[in-house]
């Protein structure tokens, strides 16, 4: 399985984004990465259909929009329609997942589950058969910035037993304060694919070092 660097926008310079976006895609980032926040589900605002339909129109890259919304069958449509890849949805309170996530598929999209820190794996235990990516985070959604949590290693391990009985292609991505500190251990844990903000927007070094770094730990 390939391993990802997918470069969050959360953390962009949004009065430069083009410019922005265009380094990490120089550099050599795999995806794009889009946290949609309605100030319900998770204690923040972030970004709508516009701005992704920007960042479509900016980068032929694979994106994936990871809906941190109370009610996400609504907006499943509308993010396919704006040129999302995968779109990725929490099975915290919402008991007709399975449905969700077909009509993630339904929209020609790939579909991936999200469990917060505090989720354990088994959550997911009854969905793994229509997924294509688990998303684990590693902080508690709504804003970057965060300190990793330490304490999901022994998830992830445990989802990537879950993923090797499936037999099939399926990613196992890691969000929340991931740097060239903490990838080491989540890629022995397992994961494969790893969205990262700060350590690439707003690293001291510059984007292009910033990306340099995280990609020779995946050689």
């Amino acid at each position: 399985m390939q391993k990802i660097i997918n470069a969050s926008i959360l953390n962009a310079d949004f009065a430069n984004l083009k410019d922005q976006i265009d380094q990490a895609v120089s550099a050599g980032v795999d995806w794009i990465h889009l946290d949609i926040m309605d100030g319900h589900f998770a204690p923040n605002l972030s970004m709508g259909p516009g701005i992704v339909k920007t960042c479509r129109s900016l980068t032929t890259l694979p994106m994936d929009a990871h809906l941190m919304i109370t009610n996400p069958n609504t907006f499943i449509p509308i993010f396919a329609e704006v040129g999302v890849d995968l779109i990725s949805v929490h099975i915290e309170n919402n008991a007709l997942i399975y449905r969700t996530l077909q009509n993630i598929k339904d929209q020609g999209c790939k579909a991936g589950i999200v469990l917060n820190p505090g989720t354990p794996a088994d959550a997911i235990a009854s969905v793994m058969d229509i997924v294509d990516l688990v998303l684990v985070m590693s902080v508690d959604p709504g804003f970057g910035g965060q300190k990793f949590i330490r304490s999901v290693l022994p998830k992830i391990n445990q989802i990537r037993e879950m993923i090797a009985a499936q037999n099939r292609d399926i990613h196992l991505q890691v969000d929340g304060g991931v740097d060239v500190n903490t990838l080491p251990a989540l890629l022995k844990a397992g994961a494969d694919s790893f969205v990262i903000g700060s350590a690439i927007f707003r690293n001291p070094a510059g984007i292009d070092e910033a990306i340099h770094q995280l990609k020779q730990l995946l050689v």
